[in-house]
């Protein structure tokens, strides 16, 4: 049995919470809403975020960041990029208190603002290393509710210490939940990234009216410029034919069930980017990550032709069926051309 904190009441948080307890863990977790956290503990249910899912009793929820600490071998980070930072500042001082030095695992997906920072790089930054057992990054093709509905689902856990890696790899894996390792942590987290940006073009193509040729254009092309990227970051290129590359960014382009598929449908359809945001009431990732990642491509002059369309299309209003005719229009080039 293993003492773990999941901190983040979303609906990932929330189900990766309840498969670690189910598991035959001790798991404590942490949310900042004082009324789901109440509905997790009395009724065992977060309808806000999973309407149909009944929470293990064996799970306990809290808003008290240190209680939720007390004890920890594994802190969980699911929590919306932006606030990794803050929420790992408030933590900071709580491990130092409690003397204790967790495995921190992040299974968020994004780069902060500004910085361009990967989430591991955040928890590394803030977090001292004496109260730090490892950092190690789960990614890969997931969908909350898929696993509520126990589907069989693959991730990656990745860490410069295999070791931790394993660890992880361990407490986590059952009959439907199945984890492969990997050192590879900036292509793991490149990839699960980026791909969310890549989800919003897909999503936009749909409510545009585009058939399943320009939807398998997109995801191929997308990759490519994921992986132009991520290698000049010092990610190994194999690693984006992986779960947390390929495997990521098939699922996010095609299901309904992502927020990023969800908000480009609507961009496609001609809803702009405020309203969609106010209407779904959860953080959309792939919004945020879209500007880190065309600033630092445009620092490191990196071509990334789709990233830059998105872009324009959230932050500079421009017309989603101009920013395709304009792509269509570049000069042709070679299809191994990275």
């Amino acid at each position: 049995m293993t003492n773990v904190t999941v901190l983040g009441a979303g609906s990932w948080g929330t189900i990766l919470a309840n498969l670690l307890a189910e598991n035959g863990n001790l798991v404590k977790l942490w949310g900042h809403n004082q009324k789901s956290i109440d509905e997790i503990n009395n009724n065992h249910t977060n309808k806000h975020y999973l309407p149909e899912f009944k929470i293990t009793p064996q799970l306990e929820a809290t808003t008290d960041l240190k209680y939720a600490s007390e004890n920890s071998e594994v802190i969980l980070f699911v929590i919306p990029t932006q606030a990794t930072r803050d929420v790992a500042e408030q933590l900071k001082p709580i491990l130092s208190k409690l003397n204790i030095s967790p495995i921190l695992v992040t299974a968020s997906k994004g780069l902060e603002q500004r910085s361009y920072d990967r989430i591991s790089e955040i928890l590394e930054d803030v977090i001292p290393i004496e109260n730090r057992d490892g950092v190690v990054v789960l990614s890969g093709p997931s969908h909350a509710e898929d696993v509520a509905n126990k589907d069989i689902t693959t991730l990656t856990a990745a860490s410069k210490e295999i070791k931790k890696s394993e660890f992880i790899q361990q407490i986590f894996m059952n009959q439907y939940f199945r984890l492969y390792t990997n050192d590879d942590v900036i292509g793991v987290e490149m990839g699960a990234a980026l791909k969310n940006v890549i989800a919003i073009g897909a999503g936009a193509l749909h409510g545009l009216g585009y058939g399943d040729n320009t939807k398998a254009a997109l995801i191929t092309r997308g990759l490519a410029e994921i992986t132009r990227l991520g290698v000049s970051m010092g990610a190994k290129p194999m690693t984006f034919i992986g779960l947390s590359g390929v495997g990521d960014l098939i699922v996010t382009c095609t299901s309904v069930n992502s927020r990023n598929w969800r908000f480009g449908d609507s961009l496609g359809k001609g809803q702009s980017t405020d309203t969609i945001l106010e209407n779904m009431g959860m953080v959309v990732e792939g919004v945020a990550t879209c500007k880190a990642a065309f600033e630092l491509a445009e620092k490191k002059k990196i071509d990334m032709p789709i990233t830059r369309a998105i872009y324009q299309v959230i932050y500079e209003n421009k017309n989603v069926e101009k920013v395709i005719k304009e792509l269509m229009n570049r000069s042709g080039k070679s299809e191994m051309d990275f």
